[in-house]
């Protein structure tokens, strides 16, 4: 209950319709235990009396009363239907902003089938609790209440038979929903992960397909839906067990009550009209009874589902500023300074060496640099630190000599436009994506384009209008890559971070792209990660990382004179040279 309460604040506003939902079910259901004393009436009035007349209203109770319940559970159902539906989506909107919020640390760590299988499967589940165990949980036990005291007032022995398997009943209930939340939870999260499977193979099958490992996915695949198969079977054993326990003991006092009534009935202790009427009684109670296990099911199922879904909204979104009042005193100088920068990820150990150690480097107003190391030196993770998709550990970043940190991360990023190394496009039209980036319309769409040299996207099937599919995996990797690098300066933004944008180019549209990019870069700030000569001339001055630290800034020419560390990931000597060079 304590899981299922953090539900109100979504369920508040369409609580009047719930609360009345409710009491409609309340009302129908006790309706339902009017009947049997109507046929207590009949049996002991116009049936033993002989009155047909008295017999055919009777009837007419009994379909007025059967008709009312009817119409009634109907109208509870109509008015739920939508308010819950409305319920569902806003939870699913409030997930989806709510990753947005997210640092990259946690979607570093989070599969995204798990959270796939949250926005959609647990969700439903929850809506599903909404519409019926919710509402019949205190629906039936009210009209076992209300039925149990119905039959203690027509004969307090023949009640008292009745109640006798409530306490194993009850035991039973507690210990299997200890043991159900268990297996729910174990079930929800293997489908997150056979989600992954999924979403895996479909997005890497041209892996899959070159390397002819189709046979390994699948055994993958079989053997984590074999385990979810093993899980769903120990739920429904459960299941069964508390079903088994739940229908077949109060059977055995029903029957135990049909004896001694009929004993007392022969012996003219009690009216058969009031046996009719306390065994109705008891078969309308079978429902609301046999109901008990699968309802208790269906709500551990909404508890887990609940849980997983608090696991990620409860989550620490991205601050929007952090710095400390201390900071705004520092000198403000332009364009873009690391100062004494040091990183390390959130769940890497303690002792672990950072990845980033004490980091000093300014970027002059209007100049380019270029970052330059080895393959794991650090270079992408100090890119992402600038707009922030990961927070300093230590040290600080200033644009134009204002703490990043002080700004919101809408007005960085608006300032600071990124081209990853991996170019990410969605399944939209090229237009779409690359003025994902800013810009205003088709004049800044096609500028961009014209820098980028992705003038292939006029000659797609619908131009610029084209769908490129999920991923962009319909282009080619050089055209993904000049459509994300389009994305990046179509804003015209004020800094300009590039993760080796060039790499997928082939050399002559590397050479085109690179003269129009030098017409971007006089008026920008930028810091360009480079691997190979032709890039690293893209940029005023080199700056070269080497094992977390910046060991050397100077020009292409001075640091290829002067560095042979330098001298060799330019040249592509052999380590062993290396060695000798220094």
């Amino acid at each position: 209950m304590r899981t299922l309460l953090r539900l109100w604040p979504y369920v508040r506003p369409v609580r009047a319709r719930l609360f009345s939902a409710a009491f409609i079910a309340v009302l129908a259901s006790c309706i339902g235990l009017v009947i049997p004393l109507v046929l207590k009436w009949m049996v002991d009035g116009p049936i033993a009396d002989r009155d047909p007349a008295g017999v055919w209203l009777g009837a007419l109770y009994l379909l007025l009363l059967g008709l009312a319940e009817a119409l009634l559970f109907g109208f509870r159902r109509w008015l739920v239907a939508r308010p819950l539906s409305h319920v569902e989506a806003e939870m699913r909107a409030g997930l989806y902003r709510h990753l947005q919020r997210l640092p990259i640390a946690f979607h570093d760590r989070w599969a995204s089938g798990q959270l796939l299988s949250r926005a959609t499967g647990d969700l439903a589940l929850l809506r599903m609790f909404f519409a019926f165990p919710l509402t019949f949980l205190l629906v039936n036990g009210v009209t076992i209440l209300v039925g149990v005291i119905i039959m203690l007032v027509q004969d307090w022995a023949l009640g008292l038979v009745i109640l006798v398997p409530a306490a194993p009943v009850l035991i039973t209930c507690v210990v299997f929903e200890k043991r159900y939340s268990l297996a729910a939870r174990q079930a929800q999260d293997q489908v997150g992960d056979l989600t992954t499977v999924v979403e895996e193979s479909v997005l890497g099958i041209r892996i899959i397909k070159g390397f002819g490992r189709h046979r390994s996915q699948a055994r993958a695949f079989r053997e984590l839906s074999g385990k979810l198969r093993g899980t769903e079977l120990h739920k429904a054993r459960l299941l069964a067990t508390i079903l088994g326990i739940i229908v077949t003991l109060p059977e055995f006092a029903i029957g135990a009550a049909l004896v001694l009534g009929a004993v007392q009935v022969a012996d003219g202790t009690l009216s058969a009209g009031t046996l009719v009427a306390f065994l109705s009684t008891t078969l309308a109670l079978r429902w609301p009874v046999d109901s008990i296990g699968f309802l208790l099911a269906m709500s551990q199922e909404a508890a887990t589902a609940t849980e997983r879904y608090f696991e990620v909204m409860d989550a620490e979104p991205e601050s929007g500023t952090t710095a400390s009042a201390g900071r705004r005193d520092a000198r403000r100088e332009g364009g873009l300074r690391f100062e004494n920068v040091t990183f390390r990820y959130p769940d890497a150990p303690q002792d672990s060496p950072p990845v980033l150690n004490r980091i000093d480097l300014h970027i002059r107003p209007g100049e380019s640099l270029a970052l330059v190391g080895a393959t794991g030196s650090g270079k992408t993770t100090l890119t992402a630190l600038v707009p922030r998709l990961h927070e300093v550990t230590e040290g600080r970043i200033t644009l134009d000599g204002r703490d990043i940190t002080e700004m919101s991360r809408e007005e960085l990023r608006s300032r600071v436009a990124v081209a990853f190394e991996e170019p990410t496009l969605f399944s939209a039209t090229v237009g779409e994506n690359v003025l994902m980036g800013g810009g205003t319309g088709e004049e800044d769409l096609e500028r961009a384009l014209a820098v980028a040299q992705a003038d292939f996207a006029h000659a797609l099937p619908q131009g610029t209008a084209t769908q490129v599919g999920e991923q962009g995996l319909s282009l080619s990797g050089g055209q993904r890559q000049r459509l994300a690098l389009a994305r990046a300066v179509v804003g015209r933004p004020d800094f300009l971070v590039l993760d080796d944008p060039l790499s997928a180019l082939d050399v002559h549209t590397e050479a085109a792209v690179e003269a129009a990019l030098r017409r971007v870069l006089a008026d920008t700030t930028a810091l360009i990660v480079a691997h190979r000569p032709s890039t690293v001339l893209l940029a005023d001055r080199v700056a070269l990382l080497s094992g977390g630290r910046i060991t050397a800034v100077g020009t292409h020419h001075e640091l290829l004179r002067g560095n042979a560390e330098y001298a060799h990931l330019m040249s592509g000597d052999p380590a062993e040279e290396l060695e000798e060079q220094r």
